[in-house]
């Protein structure tokens, strides 16, 4: 399995490049447009020594990249903000047995079998900041944590780190949003709660959820997936439905955007599949399209040709969709080429053409709030 990615690089978080002299200035190439694979190269221990090794997972904030290479003792590489500028990821030695890893801009939080540690990225202390002790269930031993969800409840990505959680909500995973959080329990039910204002938790208003509370419009229809934004969230279902909530300013949701059509006439971009009436109106039909800024109740979302959504992420103003078929789907705002493709933003769903031209199959998909990051095996072994 092979990481691509694509987007906001200001960091190095994705690669460095050459930095190139434009008169008296050092430039610096802060989009990345076309997908760029990520190396699987390790500087253990400060030591000029690289070490090939595998990136299973990758997990991302807006300045970072964290790559988890699961692969023998297991490990985690820093990418970006603070990393050393002479190689393109930093090993950290304390991560060593790692099984999982939570990243935000403040804080790194590292799961082991036996403990949990979030250390501090801003002040770079030798100690964590926080730690506590897993005591796993006797019914429970063996299974792999899944962050931010660790026994009692979940971890948080600023202080008070430990967040609990009642026993009868059974979560299964969770997505942390800027401002609000999204549950998928045991039996496929979604539970919301946080900051509302943006309609991001699906209840209809606009108001806030101290506690969890269930999305009732998704109620009786399991569902697998889970992924937050910055103010949107989005879910799919056993069935590969995928459902979306949220605030809709730069076409995140995938929903007609008065504010992505305005700026994209302002900047005098030409009609396209994403500024045009949408393809399935007929011929007379009234052509004035209703646009959507937020979404208060979760919408069943189509894609164009129909296809099963196999699981999803959220950037924070952009969305990303891996289907059953091994194809990548993006749509939002994609000022720093996080979308994949040539538009820079769209609010309908359009397909990163580069990795079917590879012979490419998407299996996994991770968005940073401004980049994309794709997890891809090559056509004949996804089909073997």
């Amino acid at each position: 399995m092979r990481w691509f990615g694509f987007g906001f690089n200001g960091f190095g978080q994705i690669c460095v490049h050459e930095e190139s002299v434009v008169g008296r200035d050092t430039v610096k190439e802060v989009k990345v447009i076309d997908p760029t694979e990520i190396s699987g190269h390790v500087n253990r221990s400060g030591c000029r020594q690289n070490i090939c090794k595998k990136t299973s997972e990758i997990r991302a904030s807006w300045s970072r990249r964290a790559s988890l290479h699961l692969d023998g003792d297991g490990c985690l590489c820093l990418a970006g903000f603070g990393a050393v500028v002479s190689t393109e990821c930093i090993s950290m030695a304390e991560s060593c047995g790692c099984k999982d890893a939570l990243i935000s801009e403040s804080h790194l939080t590292l799961a082991f079998p036996d403990r949990v540690e979030s250390w501090d990225l801003e002040t770079k202390k030798k100690t964590p900041a926080w730690s506590m002790e897993i005591k796993t269930q006797p019914e429970c031993s063996g299974t792999p944590l899944n962050l931010p969800l660790v026994p009692g409840g979940y971890i948080a990505t600023k202080p008070p780190f430990f967040r609990s959680l009642s026993p009868h909500l059974r979560a299964k995973s969770l997505a942390l949003g800027a401002e609000h959080a999204v549950l998928l329990s045991a039996t496929g039910a979604v539970y919301t709660w946080g900051l509302g204002s943006h309609g991001q938790l699906g209840h209809g208003g606009l108001t806030s959820e101290e506690e969890p509370r269930p999305v009732e419009a998704l109620w009786g229809m399991p569902m697998s997936c889970v992924a937050t934004g910055g103010w949107h969230s989005v879910c799919t279902s056993d069935g590969g439905d995928l459902y979306v909530w949220g605030w809709n300013e730069s076409g995140q949701l995938g929903l007609p955007s008065q504010a992505l059509r305005k700026a994209q006439q302002q900047s005098g971009q030409q009609a396209d599949a994403s500024t045009s009436p949408r393809e399935d109106q007929q011929e007379g039909e009234d052509d004035k399209e209703v646009f959507i800024s937020i979404q208060a109740f979760p919408a069943l979302l189509d894609i164009t040709p129909s296809c099963e959504i196999k699981t999803v992420s959220c950037g924070s103003r952009h969305t990303a969709a891996v289907t059953t078929t091994g194809d990548l789907y993006t749509w939002g705002w994609g000022e720093y080429g996080q979308l994949g493709h040539q538009t820079l933003s769209s609010d309908e769903p359009q397909r990163v053409e580069f990795f079917r031209e590879q012979q490419m199959c998407v299996v996994d998909v991770v968005c940073g709030a401004w980049n994309t990051f794709a997890a891809v095996v090559k056509e004949e072994v996804a089909n073997s």
